[in-house]
């Protein structure tokens, strides 16, 4: 996969060189590419903001460097023969960033990334390079921060674990919480390693016993006793038609109820005694 960041601060995006990431760079599983965006100004002052047309606070990231940075990113990436480019631009105005996005765009063979500073980048940005590839605004969470850069990381190590050869064991992303399947709409319960016995805590009797049976069953009701703890939204808009006997026996006992007509379940303070 080939990954080009435009940026104001290039060195923000240092941590791309360390870890898994890292490694898949050294591998060449990754091609990173990271470029300033005030190398594409052509004031003294190498200027990319201006004031918003219509007043307001704050300022708005200019169409000039952005259109130029970008002909050239593609220009370079279709040279070196990439191909079906996808530009990502962090927003907090976009979709949610979830698992299943990121499966999506570790499937792409090249992602572009336009993380924005101030006040965002003039919509034309978007719409102009909407007719030349696929656009994903996404919004990795229901805050503001002062810049795209640390959604950059957060979105590219989410997708490069995903990618062939990255992770040690290529099976180790599948019960990860929200992990397309079984583990959808659920959190992954706690885990566990050596030594069995630490500060006078143990741990379950079920991991040592051997039953993968019975440790896969754990598993799963743990995984539902922490989502329905911690994300309670997750499971109100499942279908219980997606769990199994002892999936809805697990939700039950913890005091779910599906909704009239078996379509959605509902918390336990609106179940009816």
């Amino acid at each position: 996969m080939r990954l080009d960041v435009v940026t104001i601060f290039p060195e923000y995006l240092e941590p791309l060189n360390v870890s898994l990431v890292g490694k898949a760079r050294a591998r060449g599983v990754l091609d990173v590419h990271v470029h300033h965006l005030r190398d594409w100004t052509y004031d003294r002052h190498n200027t990319v903001d201006d004031t918003p047309y219509g007043g307001g606070p704050g300022m708005v990231m200019k169409t000039e460097p952005w259109g130029d940075a970008l002909d050239q990113t593609l220009a370079d990436g279709f040279e070196a023969c990439a191909h079906q480019p996808v530009l990502v631009v962090p927003t907090p105005s976009g979709r949610a960033f979830t698992q299943e996005l990121a499966v999506e765009l570790s499937e792409r063979p090249w992602l572009i990334f336009t993380p924005a500073r101030y006040e965002g980048i003039d919509r034309r940005v978007m719409d102009e390079y909407a007719t030349r590839m696929p656009v994903y605004e996404v919004s990795i969470g229901d805050y503001v921060l002062a810049g795209g850069e640390a959604a950059v990381l957060v979105i590219t190590e989410a997708v490069a674990r995903l990618l062939p050869g990255v992770l040690g064991n290529a099976e180790s992303h599948r019960d990860d919480s929200f992990a397309p399947g079984a583990m959808a709409n659920l959190l992954e319960g706690p885990v566990y390693t050596k030594p069995p016995e630490w500060r006078g805590r143990g741990i379950p009797d079920v991991l040592l016993s051997g039953h993968h049976g019975k440790i896969a069953r754990w598993r799963r009701d743990e995984a539902f006793r922490r989502t329905a703890a911690n994300r309670p939204d997750l499971i109100e808009r499942c279908d219980p038609a997606a769990f199994d006997k002892k999936d809805r026996e697990i939700l039950s006992m913890l005091g779910w109820a599906p909704e009239p007509g078996g379509r959605f379940w509902r918390r336990p303070e609106s179940v009816e005694e």
